[in-house]
C-alpha cells in the first residue's frame, strides 16, 4: 500500500479543486494511478463524452484540472465480508475528514454509492460545504450507467484554468 500511496501523491495537484472518493484500492493491485482499472477506463470514456478532451495524457490531464482520485478505505477492501467491509469504512471516517479538512476542496464526489454516506459524514466532521455529488461505481452491469451519470456532473464541476 505505501507504493500505492506514492503513486497517488504524486498525481496530487497543488490545489484540489475536485475531490473524487472511491472506496478503496482494489486487492488485485490495479490502481486507478496506475492505468489499468475500470474506473479509470470509464472515467476517461466520460471525460470525452462530456467535450473536456486534450492533447494530454488522461492522468496528467485529471491533475491539470485540479482533480483528485482518494479512497475512502487506504486498505483494499473489495474482497473482505460486506460486514467487515461496511467497519472498515467506517473506521476510515476520520481519517478521510482529515484529508478533507486539508484539501479544502470545492466539489466532492463519491464514486460509488454505497459510501455517499460515509463521504458525506467524513465531509461534515471536515467542515466542509463543498458541494457533493455521487454516481454508481462502474461494475457489476453499471458501467453504462457511471459513463452517463459523471458524464453529466463532470462539466459542472470545479477546474483549473487550462
Amino acid at each position: 500500500m505505501i507504493e500505492v500511496e506514492a503513486l497517488r501523491a504524486s498525481y496530487r495537484p497543488q490545489c484540489i479543486t475536485t475531490l473524487f472518493v472511491g472506496e478503496s484500492a482494489p486487492a488485485s493491485g490495479a490502481f486507478f494511478y496506475r492505468g489499468n482499472t475500470s474506473l479509470k477506463r470509464h472515467m476517461e470514456q466520460a471525460l470525452a463524452a462530456s467535450g473536456l478532451v486534450g492533447n494530454s495524457d488522461f492522468l496528467e490531464r485529471f491533475k491539470s484540472y485540479g482533480w483528485y482520485l482518494d479512497d475512502l478505505v487506504l486498505t483494499p477492501v473489495d474482497r473482505l465480508p460486506r460486514p467487515e467491509r461496511r467497519l472498515q469504512c467506517e473506521t476510515a471516517l476520520e481519517s478521510l475528514a482529515t484529508r478533507i479538512a486539508d484539501y479544502q476542496p470545492q466539489a466532492i464526489v463519491s464514486l460509488m454509492r454505497g459510501i455517499e454516506r460515509f463521504v458525506n459524514r467524513a465531509a461534515d466532521l471536515a467542515h466542509s460545504d463543498a458541494p457533493r455529488f455521487a454516481v454508481p461505481f462502474p461494475g457489476q452491469g453499471q458501467q453504462g450507467r457511471f459513463r452517463r451519470e459523471i458524464a453529466g456532473i463532470l462539466p459542472l464541476l470545479p477546474r483549473l484554468p487550462q
